[in-house]
């Protein structure tokens, strides 16, 4: 996962490893046929959880205590307690990486690979999001009854807002904006952790999922900056409007089991030392009910590459002392003894911590018994685990997330009659292991875009063009100009691969790299017909030349579609799936890049040139913008009341109390929830599909001000659903708008404001005005 670690654990690890070796059988504590066990308060399921974690903590000698800090907690014999693994993945699948990872070389091989997160925000379809948490769940709980992971605890998903284009993590997260992300945060959250889709929180979970990276994290490394040494400084209004609002969500609404704290800095203090973030604000006022971890080695990060801490005792007391819990790594299994010899640390911090974490272990029903018995998730199996269903829904998530950019003259679909030859270019057209991103397990099948094209067209001719999605090597312009010049269509497979963003890397141009784009233009200028160009990439590019070629006539963006994507990529390009996917991100020129990676505002500024970022407060010319995608079917949309004509224009009058408001606006936290739950109403948009074809439409509600004065948004995304209609259906898409929720914007000081006056709400280009007064 963190490359930079693996010389400093490696010792450790060869030394832990083999106390956590995988058995048939998971491993469990209290065994009921076990007659000592009966004696423990801890095994008692019939007493409070935290009062069972509580006794467990008071029976450590402070050794113990201490050993179970990091991420690989060894086993408790005279305790009866195992080992467990704290570190395991699930971003979009369960997953290869942590020190918990599942070992593929038994009963089960392979795990559903569902489309990398940034196609699903593509979606914006809540219920698929939870769905797929489901699936990951289950499938998770399945792997473990088998035996075949150590921990059910799982460090996903990432919902850092993807503010930087340039990210190479951005893939992993839903996208820019903070209502989609969290809106995800919550929903992936809940399917993982075995909640209903509305959320009512779970005493037992199926598995844990984490939310991270908490917070302000989005470089990996770009010039001289890396993420161990990044200070990002963000003003409160940025803070309060775009930074934090997922992870609160994530914790309010989708009741994370799991946070982590970040590498970077924030305005000076490493988020894994700040006892305001992890304490007050995640634990006091969000109620976050769970356990804390560390990114990898972010410990010893205070210690050894920002230098917060001046010794690693320092760093183990601080990172204990905010409210962390558990260490990736083994820094504070090596430094808590003598943090507590030199007073630093007290054993008091550490069993706060520990109670957290055995809470945690007990919710997911490891202090029970053996797991594979238990009544709820015990009959979870293999047989669940690439099942049909969740093969069907990796399937339509990628169809439903793949958004058409460009089609001049309706090129696409393609028809099979008229297409007895293809030519099919690039280096992404036939490279499985691209598809399902980073963060990945095996799939269950893996069909390349070629493999899936060949089954349309017999005659099918492939030519790489260049190695790799780097293409500065094994460059073969020629062949394929040649080929692209003898057949019918002609379809590229371009853009990135993870060799050009991930984990770790940042990108420096926004253009394809090497000789792509060279590439592109000579083919399309050698084919009979205008080609059609495919991206698979997480992160955007700028491809305007592209966009104005007459010669390339129809553009998709893919992602990493994950393990249906070939099939799924094919269905679109023939026809046999309508695409509507939606961009979750703004597509920058090139031009973009003069903006350093290291500037956190938001907010453009005129007086300096800085255009600002994400269509929120972004400025400057695009190449595509956030919420756009075209689809081979037109659509209308229409602000309508039940008990009004659809086609007159309706304004809606929210009364507020006046309640220590200056002329101006209020502050919603003087208004009160009571008051904020009244002022709460409901806006429908009927949409109608026009034809030709049948499809899903993603229904995006902005809100946008009469002007953008006082740090206000350009427009502001407040809800969103998906919708599937017939060529010729209408149907009514219903939102509930909350004044106080929607409506406010966030003061320089951090403070949330309604503004008296207009307030617009947009779908399209349709516009209902409500107006806030006295």
């Amino acid at each position: 996962m963190r490359a930079h670690r693996e010389t400093l654990l490696l010792f450790s690890l060869l030394i832990l490893s083999p106390l956590l070796s995988l058995s048939a059988t998971p491993p469990f504590s209290c065994d009921p046929s076990d007659p000592s066990n009966k004696n423990y308060a801890f095994c008692n399921t019939k007493l409070p959880i935290e009062q069972r974690a509580q006794d467990l903590v008071s029976r450590l000698t402070v050794y113990e205590k201490i050993q179970q800090l990091g991420d690989i907690a060894p086993a408790i014999p005279r305790l009866g307690v195992p080992a467990y693994k704290w570190w395991s993945e699930a971003l979009h699948g369960v997953a290869y990486g942590g020190r918990g990872s599942t070992d593929y070389t038994g009963t089960i091989k392979s795990a559903t690979s569902f489309p990398q997160v940034i196609l699903t925000g593509a979606t914006f379809n809540p219920q698929l999001w939870y769905k797929i948490g489901e699936a990951i769940g289950t499938e998770a709980r399945a792997i473990y009854n088998s035996g075949q992971l150590q921990g059910l605890t799982f460090w996903a998903p990432n919902i850092n807002i993807y503010r930087d284009p340039r990210w190479g993590r951005g893939q992993e997260t839903p996208g820019e904006d903070p209502l989609t992300t969290s809106t995800y945060a919550a929903l992936f959250v809940r399917g993982v952790q075995g909640d209903s889709y509305k959320g009512n929180g779970v005493s037992l979970l199926k598995a844990s999922a984490c939310c991270k990276h908490f917070t302000a994290y989005d470089l990996e490394r770009w010039g001289n900056v890396t993420r161990f040494t990044f200070n990002a400084v963000v003003t409160a209004q940025d803070l309060e409007d775009t930074y934090q609002p997922p992870f609160k969500s994530c914790v309010e609404e989708g009741h994370a089991s799991g946070m982590m704290c970040s590498y970077n800095e924030v305005n000076g203090v490493p988020p894994c030392g700040d006892y305001n973030l992890l304490t007050k604000i995640a634990r006091k006022e969000w109620k976050f009910y769970g356990y804390i971890t560390s990114d990898c080695d972010a410990v010893e990060v205070m210690n050894k590459y920002d230098g917060y801490a001046k010794t690693p005792e320092d760093a183990v007391a601080y990172a204990l002392k905010a409210g962390m819990d558990v260490n990736c790594g083994f820094y504070v299994q090596n430094y808590s003894a003598s943090a507590l010899q030199q007073g630093k640390l007290k054993e008091a911090d550490m069993d706060r911590a520990l109670r957290n974490l055995f809470t945690v272990r007990m919710r997911l029903g490891l202090f029970n018994g053996n797991p594979t018995q238990y009544k709820k998730y015990g009959s979870i199996g293999p047989n669940q685990v690439c099942s049909q269903e969740h093969q069907n829904l990796a399937m339509e998530t990628a169809l439903q997330g793949i958004v058409l950019l460009k089609n001049t003259d309706n090129l696409l679909p393609l028809a099979k009659p008229q297409c007895s030859s293809l030519a099919v270019i690039g280096p992404n057209a036939d490279n499985a292991e691209l598809l399902v991103g980073n963060y990945h397990g095996p799939p269950c099948f893996n069909i390349t875009p070629l493999a899936a094209l060949q089954w349309y067209i017999k005659d099918t001719r492939y030519v790489a063009g260049c190695s790799d999605a780097a293409c500065n090597t094994s460059i073969t312009i020629s062949q394929a100009v040649q080929v692209a010049s003898s057949v019918d269509n002609v379809i590229l497979f371009m853009g990135l691969d993870q060799n050009q963003e991930r984990e770790d890397l940042d990108r420096y141009s926004l253009l394809l790299p090497g000789a792509q784009q060279d590439l592109i233009t000579s083919v399309a200028n050698a084919a009979k017909k205008p080609v059609i160009l495919v991206l698979l990439c997480g992160g955007p590019v700028d491809v305007s030349f592209a966009k104005s070629n007459p010669k390339i006539g129809a553009i998709l963006w893919a992602g990493y579609p994950g393990q249906a994507g070939g099939p799924a990529i094919a269905q679109i390009l023939f026809g046999e799936h309508n695409p509507g996917g939606k961009l979750p991100l703004t597509w920058y020129p090139q031009d973009f890049t003069r903006i350093p990676m290291t500037d956190m505002n938001m907010r453009a500024n005129p007086a300096t040139g800085y255009p600002g970022r994400t269509y929120r407060f972004y400025k400057g010319e695009t190449v595509f913008q956030f919420g756009y995608g075209l689809s081979y079917s037109n659509y209308s949309h229409k602000f309508i009341s039940k008990t009004e004509n659809p086609n007159m224009k309706t304004t809606v009058n929210v009364q507020v109390t006046k309640i220590g408001s200056n002329s101006n606006y209020y502050h919603v936290d003087e208004i009160g929830l009571d008051a904020c739950d009244k002022l709460k109403f409901p806006t429908t948009v009927r949409v109608q599909n026009h034809g030709p074809m049948e499809g899903r439409q993603p229904v995006l509600l902005f809100l946008r001000w009469p002007t953008e004065t006082n740090g206000r948004p350009t427009k502001q995304l407040i809800g969103f659903n998906s919708v599937h209609l017939k060529a010729g259906e209408a149907a009514h898409v219903e939102f509930a708008v909350s004044p106080c929720e929607h409506f406010s914007r966030v003061t320089e000081e951090g403070k949330r404001v309604i503004d008296k006056g207009s307030h617009l709400l947009m779908v399209e280009e349709e516009e209902l005005e409500v107006t806030v007064m006295d």
